[in-house]
């Protein structure tokens, strides 16, 4: 098979799940924006707060997919069973304490966010359901990125249509059927997530067990512990990406209720885009972790090549066509016209950002298949810098909810010069051979 098609058969099933994936987010603003500003408003700090307590333990996916594919171009599939029992081992161990974390310091966490008067109610109702659902996020990350490591991007995207449609059909119920308001929406979406959780266990561990040469068997610390040192690296990495994210809810919370809840909007919207290009950083991922298994850098820098190209052709064509669609796509979320005018004062950010973001979730998808782990943690922990700098003159200097999207230009802006010095200057596993 040519390594385009390879890239195709890979990405393909690789977008639907990443689209599917923030649908549940999507989803729950659409419904719940009918509650109204103070509900949309509450949703957004809840999702920068879950953003934070999940996606630092991002590296179940993003650390995982290369261990397990460069395990496979090495033949061994012993190796990769024993990446998948330690990433489920520490899925179930992190989810706990993620858990039980959120829902001992879920008031002080709000008052931090700045979640106050009209927002405190709804949010603290959505947080402490849906804080219920941490161990099975971190399990529908495992299952991810063990599939991307075998190069099945498939069945993820099926799991994910599932939980997708679970959601979906709770939501209305729940909220409006039953009444139970943004509650209704936290229980839909932790109903969901325990599905899919359910759903990759088994596959793993008794559907596909045996073609994929997964072992039922005890996890062995050693193999816990090197999976837990790279997750170090991406957890500080993700940490860092996270903390500038939920710096800028906690920035919209402070300058008023209309205004985080365009920025819940917005921010969701932009984060849609972001994962609907990572999907030829999945590709990445799964590609060039199986070639470096083969130790064929030649093969590993045209992957690369390959999938900049089309990430920056991508980027450009979701740039136009969300830029036809700056009308209509707000309204699918909310109704208000105070809020929809704040949408439109930066929705021209979810927009130009889109060819520097594409190029930069496809670089980032190609070092993590590389296994520089250390390097991604760096650039990213330097660009969060720059970005948290900006954000830090937001309320003093007035510059509202405009500042708060120059911050994120910010981001994405220094990270897409860090990463193409590395790509291009730095030598590392990805130089040219």
């Amino acid at each position: 098979m040519s390594r385009a098609r390879t890239a195709l058969g890979l990405a393909i099933p690789a977008l639907g799940a990443l689209a599917a994936d923030p649908l549940v987010s999507l989803v729950d603003t659409a419904f719940v924006g009918r509650l109204g500003p103070g509900e949309l408003g509450a949703l957004g700090v809840c999702s920068s707060v879950f953003g934070l307590a999940f996606f630092v333990f991002n590296f179940l996916a993003t650390g995982t997919t290369p261990l397990v594919a460069d395990a496979v171009g090495r033949e061994d599939r012993a190796g990769a069973s024993r990446v998948v029992t330690s990433a489920l081992t520490l899925a179930v161990v992190g989810g706990l304490g993620a858990a039980l974390v959120l829902e001992a310091l879920a008031e002080p966490i709000l008052s931090v966010m700045g979640a106050d008067g009209a927002l405190r109610a709804p949010a603290l109702a959505y947080l402490r359901v849906r804080a219920l659902a941490a161990p099975a996020v971190l399990l529908v990350t495992v299952g991810h990125g063990v599939f991307r490591g075998y190069q099945d991007t498939r069945t993820p995207f099926w799991v994910t249509l599932g939980l997708n449609l679970v959601n979906l059909a709770l939501d209305p119920l729940l909220i409006f059927g039953l009444g139970w308001g943004i509650a209704g929406a936290a229980w839909a979406t932790t109903v969901a997530q325990w599905a899919g959780a359910i759903a990759f266990v088994w596959l793993l561990l008794v559907g596909r067990r045996e073609a994929l040469g997964v072992e039922r068997a005890w996890p062995r610390l050693a193999d816990v512990a090197h999976l837990a040192r790279i997750g170090g690296a991406l957890a500080a990495r993700t940490l860092s990406l996270l903390l500038v994210f939920t710096y800028a809810t906690a920035v919209a919370a402070r300058l008023g209720t209309l205004d985080v809840a365009a920025h819940q909007v917005a921010a969701q919207v932009w984060l849609f885009l972001s994962l609907v290009l990572d999907a030829l950083a999945v590709a990445g991922q799964a590609m060039v972790g199986r070639a470096l298994g083969r130790r064929d850098r030649a093969e590993a820098r045209a992957v690369a090549n390959l999938l900049l190209g089309w990430g920056l052709g991508l980027g450009v064509a979701l740039a136009a066509l969300f830029a036809l669609l700056a009308g209509p796509l707000p309204r699918l979320f909310t109704d208000d016209a105070e809020v929809l005018a704040r949408i439109g004062d930066v929705y021209l950010f979810v927009v130009v950002s889109q060819p520097v973001g594409a190029v930069v979730f496809v670089w980032d998808g190609l070092f993590q298949g590389a296994q520089d782990f250390r390097f991604l943690a760096v650039q990213m922990i330097l660009s969060a810098l720059a970005a948290a700098a900006v954000l830090a003159l937001v309320l003093p200097l007035g510059w509202g909810l405009v500042g708060v999207w120059w911050a994120m230009l910010t981001l994405l802006v220094a990270r897409a010069l860090t990463l193409g010095w590395r790509y291009w200057l730095g030598g590392g596993p990805l130089a040219a051979p």
